[in-house]
């Protein structure tokens, strides 16, 4: 039941990560239109500069939960994978409370501050010539810090499954890297050929 519970976190970070996924397809249709109405019609838009910093900050921000959920942030693997899981676990521990969650509730404390701010005069583009309000995108970094906070918790009870048997729990994947795969059709190789 706990394995469910983590994998329907898993599962929410990757819903919420590959909606915004869709920001990269709408964002490089807005560039490709900007650039022909600019260099080919000489009619440059208003709002393509505006439109690309908001669809790749919200792409940005929102895809944190998801790169956790995917242990795709950045760490000392060169190290980190040396030691056995138990330890690992331990190390990942004391990280997350001193280092992860006090980060995370204040960007939702902060965070909620400057979206509460911008949602309260309706704040727009400095940058823009026709004004594009940019209060929506404010607005997600509170929710992006909730997600994170959300996702944390996930990841620390794994941290604490994985200090009681020795193994880190399964996690949801769903998209692999190329070295990932190839490390682990020779580990399945290497056991069916130990086998005969």
């Amino acid at each position: 039941m706990l394995q469910k519970f983590l994998i329907g976190i898993d599962r929410f970070s990757m819903a919420v990560g590959h909606t915004f996924a869709w920001c990269v397809l709408i964002l490089m249709l807005g560039t490709s239109y900007e650039v022909f109405m600019r260099y080919l019609l000489n009619n440059p838009t208003s709002w393509a500069f505006d439109m690309g910093y908001i669809l790749y900050g919200a792409l940005f921000i929102m895809s944190g939960a998801y790169a956790l959920s995917r242990n795709a942030h950045v760490r000392g693997d060169v190290l980190f994978r040396l030691v056995r899981p138990r330890k690992q676990a331990c190390i990942e521990l004391v990280l997350y409370f001193i280092f992860f969650f006090p980060g995370v509730i204040s960007l939702v404390i902060a965070g909620y501050g400057y979206a509460h701010d911008s949602f309260g005069y309706k704040e727009v583009s400095v940058n823009s010539p026709v004004g594009v309000p940019i209060w929506q995108l404010k607005a997600l970094i509170p929710f992006a810090g909730i997600m994170l906070v959300i996702q944390g918790i996930a990841q620390v009870i794994r941290c604490i499954l994985c200090i009681q048997t020795g193994r880190w729990p399964k996690q949801l994947h769903d998209v692999e890297e190329i070295e990932s795969m190839l490390q682990h059709e020779r580990h399945e190789h290497a056991t069916s050929e130990g086998a005969r």
